[in-house]
């Protein structure tokens, strides 16, 4: 089930100290479900990228900025779409179109 926009777009201005308490009450939230945490969590990076959208006629490829998230779980490398970049400043540079792409 996806995620309210507003508890997205509340969770995206929420600084350092607001996200660690939510965190903590989340992780406090599972306990009390039955979830074990025995291993610490992964170590995510995240990541701007451009994105190829694969229509055979779009003129605007690529897309984005967009943030990725990156984890190793079991061995594998793992990515999720986190969302679309808001902060402009922060965001990769566009790279340039080859000519005859679409």
């Amino acid at each position: 089930m996806p995620l309210d926009r507003e508890v997205l777009e509340a969770v995206r201005e929420m600084d350092e100290h607001d996200l660690r308490r939510l965190l903590i009450l989340a992780k406090a939230r599972l306990e009390a479900k039955g979830a074990a945490f025995d291993t610490a969590a992964p170590r995510v990076s995240l990541r701007a990228q451009w994105v190829r959208c694969g229509k055979p006629g779009c003129t605007r490829c690529p897309h984005g900025p967009y943030w990725y998230a990156y984890w190793t779980e079991g061995g594998r490398r793992r990515s999720r779409y986190v969302g679309k970049l808001e902060d402009h400043d922060r965001a990769a540079e566009r790279p340039a179109a080859d000519e005859g792409d679409g």
